[in-house]
């Protein structure tokens, strides 16, 4: 049976960005991933301030920062009543945040997952690999990172539907957020990443939606126009065509209740979880993987305080740097959840 030190299980932001953290402090990590090659669920994610520093720490944010234009502000109107609220992401008393270019970004998840695998060694992702037991030997301090998830649905059953449209001759607005909200819990917006293209999402309740919607993207695309967006603004409906069809998706909103982080375990002896098995939350807020980003700086954190002192990795003082983990980021994550899912 082949045997490694610390084996992180799942290539997606939190895994890679929990080995970047590692080798950043002396340490080597195997990252395990069953796909074939990085994963390509989802094109695009938003990333607020706290990520921004946290990739500051794992010493990628310079890859990405000049590549995508800031989001200044949002506005967020009802849709009902025509009232619009105007919430600015460039006021005097967020000033060192600005001048560090730590604003709303967002960026194409791929580039995010390049960034940070290309601080790992080659040999450091083994794809088409699946984890199908752990047993941990706590006299050898063999130690596992587990970033698999398990989710619940929301009671409400709601769903969201994601895409990124292309204008290659330059779509000439203002790179400002624009949200649509409606008393029967539809939620619409969109978000430019750069001159070319924006972001879009969509979400709803289940009972609003076919079988076949969540299967071919044209059928969501048609979905979205005809039948979601006839009292949104045009260029809602012009953004939406202008889709690239196969970054279209449908999905169910999955969250973790945040009692269960707060009471429940997220790490035992040498294992511990993170990322979306840890906080895996609704949209609302952009921060699932703003999250994920700080869990790896925090891990990375405790892994280089016991280098720090003894040199070297000492079994037992792993399972307590793995518990302090795991409180350091319980209330946090348990916050983000709570919020996310009132805020939707």
């Amino acid at each position: 049976m082949e045997e490694e030190d610390v084996v992180i299980v799942g290539a997606g932001i939190a895994g890679l960005a929990t080995a970047v953290a590692l080798k950043r402090v002396g340490i080597r990590a195997l990252v395990i991933e069953k796909s074939e090659g990085l994963r390509a669920t989802g094109a695009t994610l938003s990333l607020y301030p706290n990520a921004w520093f946290a990739m500051d720490a794992l010493g990628v944010s310079h890859k990405l920062i000049n590549l995508y234009t800031p989001c200044k502000r949002a506005y967020i109107t009802n849709v009902d009543t025509g009232a619009t609220q105007e919430v600015s992401f460039t006021r005097a008393d967020r000033c060192k945040t600005i001048l560090s270019g730590a604003v709303l970004r967002v960026v194409h998840r791929k580039a995010l997952l390049e960034a940070l695998a290309e601080e790992l060694p080659m040999d450091t992702i083994r794809f088409s690999s699946k984890l199908t037991s752990i047993r941990t030997k706590a006299q050898k301090g063999h130690r596992l990172l587990s970033f698999n998830w398990k989710m619940e649905p929301l009671s409400e059953q709601k769903w969201a539907v994601r895409g990124l449209a292309r204008f290659p001759q330059g779509h000439g607005l203002n790179h400002d957020f624009q949200q649509f909200v409606t008393a029967g819990a539809k939620r619409a917006g969109f978000v430019p990443l750069n001159d070319k293209e924006f972001h879009w999402f969509l979400t709803g309740k289940a009972t609003w939606i076919g079988k076949d919607m969540a299967r071919d993207p044209k059928v969501i695309q048609k979905e979205v126009i005809d039948k979601f967006a006839q009292d949104l603004p045009q260029l809602y409906t012009v953004i939406v065509q202008h889709s690239d069809l196969s970054t279209i998706t449908w999905a169910p909103l999955l969250h973790r209740f945040p009692w269960d982080i707060i009471f429940g375990n997220v790490s035992m002896g040498n294992i511990t979880v993170a990322g979306d098995a840890m906080h895996h939350m609704t949209p609302d807020l952009g921060q699932n993987e703003c999250a994920a980003l700080e869990d790896a700086v925090v891990l990375g954190q405790q892994f280089g305080e016991l280098i720090a002192q003894r040199s070297r990795l000492v079994p037992l003082e792993v399972a307590q740097a793995l518990t302090k983990h795991a409180q350091k980021r319980r209330w946090r994550a348990a916050r983000l959840i709570a919020t996310s899912y009132l805020s939707g």
